[in-house]
Formats: structure tokens, C-alpha cells, sequence
């Protein structure tokens, strides 16, 4: 594509930019796998051919936009990780932090093999899975902009134990392991952290082997639902059954029935993957006593 043939509009255009970008959102059919994949986050821009037009999503934009003259290079950063880092330690690690997109259902770890990069995700969300016999799994770690993907460096072991799966596409930043392991041994606030955000995962891990083992799978939905909206700040998201029923360890027929029974308390809306949580105090009451605990153990760490 050559510099002359089409422009990248960005956001000093207001609200000329924000018009144009819905004029276009409203063509797609509902539910298609163009639009399916723009919610997700997996579409950083939209070309006008009409008027020869890059349209940047506010994602790519960030990505692209360079630091005026004058300008601090530590900005509000939106991964909890990073953010408790000191401003010197955070400019430290900066330079090597790359912003990337990652699109739902890419693996960034396989169990037994060595881990290249850590993730911090921003809005996205990581299922961890270890594989058993048949190739079936289920989810026994979630992680949003709260952590990252990779803490076994922290303890000093470069091979993954587990699966790393996008379950819900965004953005994250990442760095290599070995610029990982060096910041980790220059910076007391990194590994205070990453202590206790491992101390809180170990702990949200057995609470969802007794989840499990105890509870219905409504109950189950429910929590999962208002776990991910937490993860990605939004009522609204995108999520299969089938990723559902993979990471819950069901029949796609149990989320199925599930989610029918949410939404005909009004509590949801789910058509085409595409869901909305109506009612978040009839959600929370819904599910489980485990979402509770869960989200107590968050906030404490």
C-alpha cells in the first residue's frame, strides 16, 4: 500500500472520526464474523475505500502515538502489575515492552516447552489449562489486566506447566523472558508483587476445584460471567459456549441451558456469542458464593 494512496485518520478529527467509524460498524451484518471479530479486539482498523481512508480503532491509535517533546514516558498504564512498579523501575522496563493485539483462541504457552515472552494483559483475557488424556481441559487459572502470563519465572522455572489460551481478544504488552528475569532481580516492587499475585492464584485455584466439585453449573455460569466482565471492565464481551463449556469442564449442552435460564430471569442477554450482563446484582446473586471470595482475594492482593 503505497503513502500516497490512502491516509490514516486519527483522532484529532473528533467527532467526525467517531462518526464515520459507526456509519461504517452499521453496515456489517449483525452478528458476522467481521463484526464478531471487532468486538473481540482483533481489528485494529477499517479502510474506507470511498474516501480513501486508514480508520484507526482507539487501540491502534494508543499503540502508534509517540510521546510529544516534554512528554513523561510514564503514563497511566492499564495492567495492575505494571502500574505498582516505581517510576524508575517502570522506565527500566519500558523500552522493551511491546504492545501487541491478540486475537481469541491463540495459545501463547504449551505445557513442557520453554516460555519466550510474559504477557501483561490490558483488555484481553488468558485462560491457563492443563492438558489431560483425549485432549480435554479445563480452565483452572483467568487472567486480566490483574497479572500476567508466565509467574513461573518468578519461581525460577523457564518451561510452562500449563496451556496459555486468549479466551477473550485485546491488547497486552510483552517483553522477553530474558528481560523479564532481569527486571525481576533489579526491582524489590516487581517481585513483592508477583509474590502475592501467585499466592492469590494459587488460592483462586483451589477454590475453583471445590466451585467444581460442589456447585451447580448455573451457579457456575453465573460466576464466570461476572468474573470476565471484572477481567475486561465491561458488561459487554464476547464468548462462545463452546469456550465456555471448555473452560467450565461441561457439555456445551450445560451452557446452553444455563445461559437459557439467566436470560429468561433477564439477567443476560446472549445471541451469537455476543453478551450483555443486565441485571449485575441478580447475576451476582445468581452465582456462587465462590465469585465472592474470589473477587475478595483480588482486591486484597
Amino acid at each position: 500500500m503505497s503513502e500516497g494512496s490512502l491516509r490514516v485518520v486519527d483522532s484529532v478529527q473528533g467527532k467526525q472520526h467517531d462518526k464515520t467509524i459507526k456509519g461504517l460498524l452499521r453496515q456489517l451484518v449483525n452478528g458476522s464474523p467481521e463484526q464478531q471479530a471487532i468486538e473481540a479486539g482483533e481489528i485494529d482498523a477499517i479502510i474506507d475505500y470511498s474516501g480513501r481512508n486508514v480508520i484507526l480503532f482507539p487501540a491502534a491509535r494508543d499503540a502508534l502515538r509517540l510521546p510529544a517533546a516534554g512528554e513523561s514516558t510514564h503514563e497511566p498504564v492499564a495492567n495492575n502489575l505494571l502500574a505498582a512498579l516505581t517510576q524508575q523501575e517502570y522506565q527500566r522496563l519500558a523500552p522493551y515492552l511491546e504492545s501487541v493485539t491478540l486475537a481469541s483462541g491463540t495459545v501463547l504457552h504449551e505445557p513442557g516447552e520453554p516460555i519466550r515472552f510474559v504477557y501483561f494483559p490490558v483488555d484481553c483475557l488468558i485462560s491457563l489449562l492443563p492438558m489431560v488424556t483425549g485432549g480435554r481441559t479445563v480452565e483452572v487459572g483467568l487472567v486480566g489486566f490483574d497479572g500476567m502470563v508466565g509467574t513461573s519465572l518468578a519461581l525460577g522455572v523457564n518451561v510452562s506447566s500449563l496451556r496459555a489460551r486468549v479466551q477473550i481478544g485485546g491488547r497486552a504488552f510483552r517483553v522477553s523472558q530474558a528481560r523479564f528475569t532481569s527486571a525481576l532481580q533489579d526491582s524489590q516492587t516487581l517481585q513483592h508483587e508477583l509474590n502475592l499475585y501467585i499466592y492469590t492464584e494459587l488460592a483462586a485455584s483451589r477454590q475453583t476445584a471445590l466451585c467444581r466439585t460442589l456447585h451447580r453449573i448455573e451457579e457456575r455460569v453465573a460466576s464466570r460471567l461476572l468474573m470476565t466482565s471484572a477481567r475486561v471492565r465491561s458488561d459487554q464481551f464476547f464468548v462462545t459456549q463452546e469456550s465456555l463449556a471448555c473452560v467450565l469442564g461441561v457439555r456445551r449442552e450445560s451452557i446452553t441451558q444455563a445461559a437459557g435460564a439467566l436470560q429468561r430471569r433477564r439477567l443476560i442477554t446472549y445471541s451469537r456469542g455476543n453478551l450483555r450482563i443486565l441485571n449485575r446484582q441478580g447475576l451476582e446473586a445468581a452465582s456462587c458464593h465462590c465469585y465472592g471470595r474470589l473477587d475478595n482475594l483480588s482486591h486484597r492482593a
